[in-house]
């Protein structure tokens, strides 16, 4: 399932640039374009789901592929290993709980701290 009027779905789809880190058939991954952490990318899925809010059991599967993927990307994209590095993992979920973007996403952010925001 696909919203031709999100933003995150558009991306995905290469109909909107991005600084690509990761894609597959289910997930797309991107630099944040307003990095709060020297390393900051976002890995969203391609199937259109405005927030955790909406998650059902039949999307664990998608959701654990998310977070096994977060702490590859996070060394490849220039986090120094657990246990003296690593990485923040972020999910927004509504206005009051800080997201902008009505698609499910997943915000990894590391790299030496401290940060201006995050």
């Amino acid at each position: 399932m696909h919203d031709a009027n999100c933003l995150f779905c558009k991306i995905a789809a290469g109909a909107i640039p991005s600084r690509k880190v990761h894609e597959d058939e289910e997930l797309f991954a991107f630099h944040d374009i307003h990095p709060h952490a020297p390393v900051h990318f976002l890995i969203v899925p391609r199937l259109h789901l405005p927030s955790m809010a909406q998650v059902q059991a039949e999307h664990a599967g998608l959701l654990g592929r998310m977070m096994a993927l977060a702490p590859r990307l996070a060394l490849e994209q220039g986090c120094r290993p657990y246990p003296e590095g690593g990485f923040r993992i972020v999910v927004n979920t509504g206005r009051e709980g800080g997201q902008e973007v009505d698609h499910l996403h997943m915000h990894v952010m590391g790299g030496p701290r401290p940060w201006a925001r995050g």
